[in-house]
């Protein structure tokens, strides 16, 4: 099931909106066949493994970091070629995370007389595919904020700089994050203070797959969007399409920026902002697993308060930036240190001369 793991993160950039998925045969305690599923509409990683395997299959284990599928998609149901190639046992790190499917492909295998394991390393499995999980069970993807920050917790100078808090080892370990996101979402402060491309740099990565690019969001409530922003320019667009999210088009903007490229999406909640539970649902909906979240402390602050952020990943930097510059999060001020949002470390490691932590709410905050 190591093996089986391994494989599946060859698929870690690719594979979205279909989960990372690797399969190993093995026959007589050696491995005969092993695959990995690694774009979307392409054979799945127990077509490779069986394919590899050959003869071999017939009385062997099979060992798959999640369920079978029992139904026909872009491709056939796994669970049929493994009936078909004879598999005396299969092993499964974990069912498949939609309620309206779970357990299906299990029991149909075992309808077929072969013997069903589930469970062996499920912790990592599920790991493995958090954003696929977050959309099937909840409905939205899997959120991740990214924030570049100084030892005192500031993202940018008072007057809205920011370019660099951090070093190029860190920026270019950002440029990883966001190639696995489906998504990336940045706040219209952002746009104007910094007009960033948002797209994923990772050129000299060699992938079994060209890179793919992810949807990149502005969340943009009034609609102030400049149609010559870097993440507008039309030799962009096409490789990585712009959604922006917004309340209100006072200024009368919107069929400006739908003529250039730009996707525009309504959202409005009751006080002139955007909904952000609206947005995340509708990414959901287009088979967004996971996001990128990419702002400055108003969006940061909009998603911590709703309880929206999934995955912390902060990059401090070896500097000092002061008390007036600007903070990760504007939320509404505390009064008990009760209301402070609980973290869980993940982990901590130097990237460059900076510091990478990840974190998650805790279950007392979340």
């Amino acid at each position: 099931m190591t093996q089986a793991l391994r494989l599946a993160e060859q698929g870690l950039y690719t594979t979205q909106p279909n989960p990372r998925v690797g399969c190993v045969i093995v026959k007589n305690q050696k491995i005969v066949g092993q695959g990995a599923h690694l774009k979307a509409g392409e054979p799945h990683a127990e077509v490779f493994a069986l394919r590899e395997a050959g003869l071999a299959a017939k009385d062997a284990d099979a060992y798959v970091t999640l369920e079978p599928c029992n139904h026909h998609g872009r491709t056939p149901p796994c669970v049929d070629a493994l009936i078909n190639t004879g598999v005396k046992r299969v092993v499964v790190a974990m069912q498949d995370p939609n309620p309206l499917v779970a357990g299906n492909g299990l029991k149909r295998l075992q309808a077929h007389g072969i013997l069903v394991e589930t469970g062996l390393m499920v912790t990592e499995a599920i790991a493995l595919n958090p954003g696929f999980i977050s959309r099937m069970m909840r409905g939205r993807p899997y959120v991740r904020s990214k924030i570049a920050a100084s030892l005192d917790g500031r993202t940018a100078l008072n007057n809205g700089k920011s370019l660099w808090i951090t070093g190029e080892a860190a920026r270019l370990d950002v440029q990883h994050w966001r190639a696995q996101s489906c998504a990336i979402i940045t706040g219209i402060g952002t746009v104007l203070a910094d007009n960033p491309t948002m797209n994923v740099r990772l050129d000299h990565l060699t992938l079994s797959h060209t890179i793919r690019q992810p949807l990149r969001v502005i969340v943009d409530s009034q609609l102030q969007t400049p149609i010559d922003c870097n993440m507008l320019d039309a030799s962009k667009l096409a490789g990585s399409p712009v959604l922006i999210a917004y309340a209100n088009d006072t200024a009368n903007h919107a069929a400006t920026l739908q003529a250039i490229g730009a996707e525009l999406l309504h959202i409005p909640k009751l006080n002139g902002q955007v909904d952000l539970n609206a947005l995340l649902e509708d990414l959901a909906q287009r088979g967004i697993n996971e996001v990128l979240l990419e702002a400055g402390q108003g969006l940061n602050g909009g998603f911590l308060q709703a309880n929206l952020i999934d995955e912390f990943i902060f990059y401090y930097a070896p500097k000092l930036m002061g008390a007036d510059a600007k903070a990760m999060f504007a939320i509404s001020e505390l009064t008990e240190m009760e209301q402070a949002s609980n973290l869980q470390v993940l982990d901590v490691r130097l990237v460059g001369q900076d510091i990478r932590l990840r974190a998650k709410p805790s279950a007392k905050s979340s």
